[in-house]
């Protein structure tokens, strides 16, 4: 990596790692933005001492079930969007940006149907990286693949290198947006681990706690370089693999039951 690339990505993360701080300032006496309890917000660049990482149980996962979906819309802002004026409903359908989406896999041979959450997958060596013509996409020392909103010249290229479809672009004005997650037309974003969460010192994220309050317990999340940590003692004792293991990605999401 070249000096350059080293400052800027140390500029990132320090970026990053005083986001959720900003975020706790009073706007107006008496108003504060965010505050969370017992949580120690990062003073530190991220290292790669820490993967964060996801298994998803495709046997608890419901069918009808849109809790994560519905949890990750209202964390990041895309509930807040409105279909424009005269637009088509199908049209606007489509190009809605959605971090997380709902797979329904058939089994031809045994009729057995299997729902999964698809989201980024979060790679060790993340293609949409490598397509980027101007380091927007870029991965943390922590596993965590991200888009930097204010160098993304909304090129599509990384949506094209995804092989997982897990990137969506921006069509539309913004007028209303979470002061966590900035958005705005003519950018990509994807899923990111609730990394303002990450950096504010939580260990859980939305799509998971949903996941957990309506009782399916579906989504488990953490430390995969901790062998202690709930997402590695879950991998342990189950099997589990990587869709789209032949690309050799190394995902830091794991399915089981697929």
């Amino acid at each position: 990596m070249s000096k350059h690339s080293e400052q800027t990505d140390q500029g990132r993360r320090g970026f990053l790692g005083t986001a959720a701080g900003i975020a706790a300032i009073g706007v107006a006496p008496g108003v504060v933005l965010h505050a969370v309890a017992d949580v120690t917000p990062r003073t530190q660049p991220v290292t790669s001492q820490v993967r964060w990482g996801m298994l998803i149980d495709t046997n608890k996962c419901a069918e009808d079930c849109h809790a994560c979906v519905e949890a990750c819309d209202q964390e990041h802002g895309m509930d807040l969007m409105t279909q424009p004026e005269g637009q088509d409903a199908a049209k606007y359908a489509q190009q809605k940006p959605t971090w997380i989406r709902k797979a329904r896999l058939k089994d031809n041979l045994t009729g057995r149907v299997t729902t999964l959450p698809i989201l980024c997958q979060h790679c060790e060596h993340p293609p949409c990286v490598d397509v980027c013509p101007t380091g927007a996409s870029f991965r943390r020392a922590d596993g965590i693949v991200m888009v930097d909103r204010h160098i993304c010249i909304g090129c599509r290229y990384c949506m094209m290198a995804c092989p997982y479809h897990a990137r969506s672009f921006i069509h539309q004005e913004v007028e209303t947006k979470p002061t966590l997650t900035p958005r705005g037309k003519g950018c990509v974003e994807s899923c990111n681990f609730c990394v303002t969460r990450l950096d504010d010192g939580q260990t859980t994220t939305a799509c998971q706690d949903a996941c957990a309050q309506d009782g399916h317990q579906a989504i488990v999340f953490g430390d995969l370089n901790d062998p202690q940590s709930p997402v590695s003692k879950a991998l342990q004792g189950m099997p589990s693999r990587q869709i789209r293991a032949d690309l050799q990605l190394n995902t830091g999401v794991r399915y089981s039951g697929v």
